[in-house]
């Protein structure tokens, strides 16, 4: 195992002033912290973890709670996308991630328990439920944490913004000639109450009717029961010329119900996703979508996180930051004249 006393040897110098260049400190030239640095990368080596802690009193260690209404939050192609990111800005730290569960050997105990004893540093939130006592029960017990789409009281956050993009999504259809607009929502939560509370103003502020009929609920990521919400609509006597749906996986199904019925899209029946993630560039026709920043908001809740860490014994208020959205104009919403 390389330690600093290899470093120092190697680079001609003392142990501490590795050590200072290794931890970014002042006290050694800008040139030499360089080299020993290089160095310390070259020969392979890495803290004794233990030693950082006991030194730093910190584990380097986040917790990672993802928790979706069907319980499959390591298949939410949304969570995990901006996880990717939030996982390596951390990383450049020197922070590991932990996955927060309820079950260590064969106790099942709460998530406060487990940051415990874990000794976590912080926690990332994405869920479809914040109201969960045990996640209100952790944001309320001092440890840092952040949250998206979600504000907990003392904690930063990381909004996506979902009004806009549905407003970017009715203006969109408008604007391509269509009046009668539907929209699909996933699962109850702040942030379905958000985007459906963003088309009924949307609509209004077009001039258009807010038909209840043209609203339909289904679930984030549940292609069988969009399926259906979507043959619902299309059974209506009048039905809709374009669907927003809950988000773009979700879409696969209401686009297999619309060709179920012997629709085209979208020639016959337009459609918009919510997302826009990678794959629905390989779909075609290319799906029209709003897309969520993953890469910015994944990274903003790092370095909200790692701040709040730094600072949440010097009081204030946390902060709260707004993520733009993007509509990608695809190939599934056709003109009306």
């Amino acid at each position: 195992m390389i330690t600093l006393k290899d470093i120092a040897r190697e680079c001609g110098v003392s142990v501490a002033s590795v050590s200072k260049a290794l931890n970014h400190m002042p006290g050694v030239g800008a040139k030499t912290a360089l080299r020993i640095r290089e160095c310390a990368s070259r020969l392979g080596y890495l803290p004794n973890a233990a030693a950082k802690a006991l030194k730093t009193n910190r584990s380097f260690i986040i917790g990672v709670l993802l928790k979706d209404d069907d319980n499959h939050s390591l298949l939410h192609d949304f969570f995990v996308s901006v996880l990717e990111h939030f996982k390596d800005t951390m990383e450049e730290q020197g922070y590991d991630l932990m996955l927060l569960n309820r079950t260590i050997g064969q106790r099942t105990i709460s998530y406060l328990e487990h940051c415990r004893h874990s000794n976590l540093d912080g926690v990332f939130v994405a869920c479809i439920d914040f109201s969960d006592p045990e996640i209100m029960e952790l944001a309320g017990a001092g440890i840092s944490l952040v949250s998206i789409d979600h504000t907990y009281p003392g904690h930063p956050s990381v909004y996506s913004d979902n009004e806009d993009g549905i407003r970017q999504a009715v203006l969109y259809a408008y604007e391509m000639g269509h009046r009668r607009i539907a929209f699909v929502s996933g699962a109850a939560s702040s942030v379905t109450d958000k985007r459906h509370k963003a088309y009924i103003q949307a609509m209004r502020s077009l001039g258009l009717p807010v038909e209840p009929k043209y609203h339909r609920f289904s679930r984030y990521r549940d292609i069988h029961r969009t399926r259906a919400e979507t043959s619902a609509l299309l059974a209506l006597p009048t039905p809709p010329t374009c669907i927003l749906m809950p988000d773009d996986y979700a879409a696969l199904g209401g686009q297999m119900a619309i060709r179920e019925a012997g629709l085209r899209i979208p020639e016959d029946m337009s459609v918009i996703g919510f997302d826009g993630l990678d794959f629905v560039s390989y779909i075609h026709p290319r799906l029209t979508t709003v897309r969520q920043n993953v890469e910015l908001i994944g990274r903003e809740a790092a370095r909200l996180l790692l701040s709040h860490i730094d600072n949440k014994d010097t009081g204030g208020e946390a902060a709260a930051v707004t993520v733009p959205v993007s509509l990608i104009r695809g190939e599934t919403v056709a003109p009306i004249s």
